[in-house]
């Protein structure tokens, strides 16, 4: 009995310290975007889930948005299909779409659901096409050309931009107590389907329902500067000031852009964190020890 004492005596410090935390964020919506990259192996999983059902338990809305880079670049290369990336971005033709389809909105998606089921929570899985929660429209990108130096478009085929959010799919989801997880497809006016770059996805969805915070879990620790060095927290001018510097390129850039549009339409604060870090969630929004990049207006 005396043994387990002082360590019952620390979670109840460790709840002490979490409550103020709690409290603020009850009742109020925090999205995840869950990546690819930091979906890692089973035990990183189970934590994410946990972490989440906590979140609900706790009464806090989360909202799950996942992605799937490479698990669909698997797939494609068990099918023989060529990938080609510009912008930060894939290329998606109509080979492509389906399978990024397929591996999205069917076993990722699926999958999610049930690592948060295993942990006591209810979730349900659904894609921006489900009520036409999302429209989308065809992304536009422009690259630099490294022997001109001149900025050009490129074609990305049927990538996809969030156009418009109809949020009452997820206002009843989350009115009956269940954990939506989002596949980021989505249909245009004419029902075509595009493939919508899952952080675009999440800020889209973090600024029509008036989120508290939009998480992006990644596998790098943050911002990084030249040196490679973490940005704890950043101003949204800073963020494209190193765009424009070249600090920030590839595919940090697009989850950039999307910090700066869900700040725009009145998310408190976007933060990029390392989501292999064990209940990385946890530790951002219920302790003092911030993880990741926090960016700001």
């Amino acid at each position: 009995m005396t043994d387990s004492l002082p360590n019952a005596h620390v979670r109840a410090e460790v709840l002490v310290q979490a409550l103020p935390h709690m409290q603020r964020y009850d009742q109020q919506i925090v999205v995840i975007k869950y990546g690819g990259h930091a979906m890692g192996d089973r035990d990183a999983a189970e934590n994410f889930a946990e972490d989440i059902v906590l979140l609900e338990q706790s009464g806090v809305k989360p909202i799950v948005v996942h992605g799937g880079g490479p698990q669909i670049g698997r797939m494609l290369d068990k099918l023989g299909i060529q990938s080609a990336f510009a912008g930060g971005l894939r290329i998606t033709d109509e080979a492509t779409v389906e399978v990024v389809e397929m591996v999205l909105a069917g076993s990722i998606n699926k999958q999610i659901v049930g690592w948060i089921g295993a942990e006591g929570g209810r979730a349900v899985g659904l894609s921006g096409k489900d009520g036409m929660m999302v429209r989308a429209r065809k992304a536009a990108r422009t690259v630099l050309d490294p022997a001109s130096q001149t900025e050009r478009e490129v074609d990305l085929g049927l990538v996809g931009e969030p156009d418009a959010v109809d949020r009452s799919v997820l206002d009843a989801v989350l009115k009956a107590e269940l954990i939506p997880v989002l596949a980021p497809i989505a249909a245009g006016a004419d029902g075509q389907t595009y493939n919508v770059n899952a952080d675009t996805f999440a800020g889209a969805i973090a600024g029509a329902m008036g989120a508290k915070r939009l998480l992006l879990l990644t596998d790098v620790p943050g911002v990084l500067d030249k040196n490679k060095n973490l940005l704890p927290e950043l101003t949204v001018e800073q963020c494209r000031e190193l765009i424009a510097d070249g600090t920030i390129t590839a595919g940090m850039i697009p989850k950039i852009e999307t910090c700066i549009y869900a700040i725009e339409r009145g998310v408190e604060a976007v933060v990029i964190l390392d989501g292999k870090v064990p209940h990385a969630v946890l530790l951002e929004l219920f302790t003092d020890y911030g993880a990741g990049t926090l960016i700001r207006r």
